[in-house]
């Protein structure tokens, strides 16, 4: 009898990680489907840079945050594209199949980027920088102003003043960085844990999730499940970390060109301060605060995109 429940239990255990490793696998094809022959590559001083572009009309730059790649680049900015508006999205240093060098710093990453706009034979453009993507963005208008019409900081995980405001416990650090590293750990959290994880990863209530329109909701849940394959992005990952926890001192009032600042109140990220900081020290600079929305604004993304369309229209260059 014992033998025989054993028997029956080990069939059950092995029936379910087949089940469970096939629904795996199929995810993880998928996710390499998505990703596949959507962007192009070019050689820079720091290595091959990737990029993706999408829309017709004015363009406008668009760097992505942690976890992200160009596919999250162009994710954020759907909305804007509906508008009429061209965007150019690259995957930052160690990210999908952009190379990473000796030197990840933000600086090397905004000098790529004008070495892509020389490439695609683009004098000038605005740049939006969104969450640790803001770090490169705000570099790119301090050591290539000619080349940035405007700069566009959205939920911007600058850190600026010296320390993460986001603090974990040692114990929460390593299970994000392992998730971090590991398709399985983090394709797991997303069937098991999702609240969890935009409660973590996305620095968003997901009761906010959860009562917002069908449209965001699936937004935000592409946002995250599209972090897959999270091994092709990990290095650049753990370089975010690295420059959030330890982050270069930026002189922001040498910022000359048009700036605006958006971030949102409830922010886990702590980004609502660092937005308010940046304005503060950015001659010029104009701030917009939303009361509620967390780090992936949910619920405010039109907005949010009308508000970046009419300033890019405002401080464009006159012809």
């Amino acid at each position: 009898m014992k033998r025989g429940i054993t028997t029956f239990l080990l069939a059950v255990l092995v029936g379910t990680g087949a089940v469970v490793g096939a629904a795996f696998i199929r995810d993880m094809r998928e996710a390499e489907r998505r990703i596949a022959g959507r962007s192009h590559a070019v050689a820079t001083s720091s290595g091959r840079l990737e990029y993706a572009v999408a829309g017709q009309g004015p363009v406008l730059l668009m760097i992505h945050g942690t976890g992200g790649g160009f596919d999250q680049g162009l994710t954020f900015t759907e909305a804007f594209i509906r508008q009429g508006h061209r965007v150019i999205a690259p995957s930052r240093f160690g990210y999908l199949r952009s190379d990473f060098p000796d030197d990840p710093s933000s600086e090397r990453q905004a000098d790529a980027f004008a070495e892509l706009l020389d490439r695609l034979g683009i004098d000038q453009v605005p740049v939006a920088g969104g969450s640790a993507g803001a770090l490169s963005a705000m570099q790119f208008a301090l050591r290539h102003p000619q080349r940035c019409s405007a700069l566009i900081l959205v939920v911007p995980a600058a850190n600026i003043r010296g320390a993460d405001p986001v603090e974990m416990s040692p114990l929460q650090e390593f299970v994000v960085r392992r998730i971090a590293a590991s398709d399985l750990l983090f394709w797991l959290g997303l069937k098991t844990r999702r609240d969890e994880m935009i409660r973590t990863l996305l620095a968003t209530d997901p009761s906010l999730v959860q009562t917002a329109p069908l449209e965001e909701q699936q937004r935000v849940d592409r946002i995250l499940r599209d972090i897959l394959p999270v091994s092709m992005r990990t290095r650049g990952m753990l370089n975010d970390a690295k420059l959030a926890g330890h982050p270069a001192r930026v002189d922001l009032a040498r910022i000359a060109v048009p700036t605006l600042v958006i971030s949102v109140e409830d922010d886990r990220f702590g980004t609502a301060s660092t937005a308010r900081d940046i304005a503060a020290a950015v001659p010029g600079a104009r701030l917009v605060i939303y009361p509620s929305g967390g780090h992936v604004w949910v619920g405010r993304d039109a907005d949010l995109w009308s508000e970046v369309a009419r300033f890019v229209k405002e401080t464009a260059p006159a012809r």
